[in-house]
C-alpha cells in the first residue's frame, strides 16, 4: 500500500481537488502535498488526522489499505439523477445465472416489440448457505425497463421512483470480471464516503448494472 497513492486517490474522488486546495485546507505548501503523494515524506500525526477529517476516512484507510482499486477501465465517476421507470424482473439461481436471466429479459422484449431494450441486473442475495457452499450456486436478477405503453401479460410490473445514484463506467468489464466489477463498487463506496453520501437500500433498487461490452454500475445514495 502507498499513503501517497491513497491521498491522490482521495483528492480525485473529491471533485478532483487540487494539491493547492488541499494545501490551503491543511495550511501547508503545495510542495508538501506533492512530496506526500510521491511517498518522499509522510505527514505528522496532526496533519494526518486533519486529512482523515477532510476526506471522512480513517488512519487505517490512509496508511494500511490500498484504496485505489481503479484501473484504466474506469471512467465517468458521477452523481446522476435516474428518472422514474417501470420494469419487470426475472431471477435465476444456478451456478451461472447471469446469461439465463438476461437472455430471458431480451426474449420478453422481442415478444413485446421493444426495440433497443434496456436491461439492468443485480445479484440476488436471498440464498441458503447450502445453495452457496454445497452446490456453488448464486442468484442473479435481470430487469427489463418498460417503454411507455408496454405491459407484458402475466408479469408483475414494478415501479422505481426518481432517485439519486452514484455511477461509474467500466470498459471491457468481462476481461477480468472478478477484479474489475468489485473494484467499481469499491470505488463508488469510497466516493460516497469521501463526499458525505449514504447508500440507500429501501424503497429503490439499491444497486444495479447495465450490461453489454461496457458496463455502468449504479449505487443508490442520498
Amino acid at each position: 500500500m502507498s499513503f501517497g497513492k491513497n491521498l491522490q486517490y482521495l483528492r480525485q474522488l473529491s471533485a478532483n481537488m487540487t494539491q493547492e486546495t488541499l494545501a490551503e485546507k491543511l495550511n501547508v505548501s503545495r510542495q508538501t502535498i506533492s512530496k506526500w503523494e510521491m511517498d518522499a515524506t509522510n505527514p505528522e500525526m496532526d496533519k494526518a488526522l486533519e486529512i482523515c477529517k477532510i476526506f471522512n476516512c480513517s488512519l487505517d484507510n490512509l496508511f494500511r489499505e490500498e484504496m485505489d482499486k481503479r484501473s484504466n477501465a474506469y471512467s465517468d465517476l458521477r452523481v446522476e439523477e435516474v428518472d422514474a421507470f417501470r420494469y419487470i424482473e426475472h431471477t435465476v439461481i444456478s451456478t451461472e445465472p447471469e446469461n439465463d436471466a438476461i437472455s430471458y429479459m431480451y426474449k420478453i422484449a422481442e415478444e413485446n416489440g421493444i426495440d433497443n431494450p434496456r436491461v439492468i441486473g443485480w445479484d440476488f442475495p436471498n440464498l441458503s448457505q447450502e445453495q452457496v457452499n454445497v452446490f456453488n450456486m448464486h442468484g442473479y436478477t435481470a430487469a427489463l425497463i418498460l417503454p411507455e405503453g408496454v405491459s407484458p401479460e402475466g408479469m408483475n410490473i414494478r415501479k422505481q421512483p426518481d432517485h439519486k445514484y452514484v455511477a461509474i463506467h467500466i470498459d471491457r468489464p468481462y476481461d477480468n470480471p472478478f477484479v474489475t466489477i468489485p473494484g467499481a463498487y469499491h470505488t463508488l463506496n469510497d466516493f460516497m464516503r469521501t463526499n458525505g453520501l449514504e447508500q440507500v437500500t429501501n424503497g429503490v433498487i439499491p444497486c444495479f448494472e447495465t450490461d453489454g461490452e461496457s458496463m455502468d454500475v449504479y449505487l443508490a445514495c442520498r
